[in-house]
């Protein structure tokens, strides 16, 4: 089986998969001061709680964007599971050419998301992917990754207003009845969420003027399905896009 591990900066996402098919996801919180060993214990807890044995595990893919977690986690697999993951970076086969004039910089798991959904649509497309910050992904009718928008994720936006403003509560972030808030509870979940609907059409539809192509709009992340009623742009939401993007990236990687 090929465990794929995705290290955000608030979560990891790790799956199981038995071929193309996803048997398992766990999710668990991303500390950095955290050791391999710490993240050893709770991986192979969670499968031994779905009844696989670690000796099931036999290949592994990693992308991460918090450096300080990268080596952490590719000694947590050698540890585990006797073996050398594969860690999306420089010199990984991705088959989709990166137009970007500092390719080193874009996320790894922005690559990951653009081969996953280009490998479904062969087309045109946008990527909004909801973590610790909202990204828009690019990808070229031709499968080139052309570049995007990075701007504060939901949650950032959030406690960003309750550490600053005296006399705002810290909220649920959930879609508000109504955009005319009667009290301040409402009031600041309509600024969020609906503010951020916004946001991600406004860019969406920029993007689109910009581009001159048709442009499907694929979401994933945490939020992605709270937004996507509200929004006029996203088609498709695809929570476990980062995970099949880490699985075709090993295949194509590993005959």
């Amino acid at each position: 089986m090929l465990l794929v591990i995705d290290v955000g900066n608030t979560n990891t996402v790790l799956g199981l998969y038995e071929g193309a098919t996803l048997r398992h996801h766990f999710r668990l919180e991303s500390v950095r001061g955290r050791t391999s060993d710490e993240y050893g214990v709770l991986v192979r807890a969670l499968l031994d709680a779905r009844s696989v044995a670690p000796e099931a595990i036999t290949a592994s893919a990693l992308a991460c964007v918090v450096p300080a977690l990268s080596d952490t986690f590719v000694r947590m697999v050698r540890d585990a599971f006797s073996h050398e993951p594969m860690v999306v970076g420089p010199g990984i086969r991705t088959g989709m050419p990166i137009l970007y004039e500092h390719p080193r910089e874009v996320g790894a798991d922005r690559i990951v998301n653009a081969v996953a959904a280009y490998e479904r649509e062969r087309g045109g497309l946008i990527v909004v992917d909801f973590g610790t910050a909202t990204t828009f992904d690019v990808v070229s009718p031709r499968g080139e990754y052309l570049g995007g928008v990075i701007s504060p994720g939901v949650h950032i936006a959030a406690d960003a207003l309750f550490a600053r403003a005296a006399r705002l509560p810290r909220i649920e972030i959930v879609r508000p009845p109504r955009v005319l808030g009667k009290n301040t509870v409402q009031a600041m979940q309509a600024g969020i969420v609906l503010g951020y609907v916004g946001l991600v059409d406004g860019l969406v539809t920029r993007l689109r003027k910009e581009l001159g192509f048709p442009c499907r709009v694929y979401a994933t992340g945490g939020l992605a399905r709270l937004v996507q009623p509200e929004s006029e742009t996203i088609e498709v939401v695809d929570d476990n896009l980062t995970l099949d993007g880490l699985r075709l990236l090993w295949e194509r990687n590993n005959g």
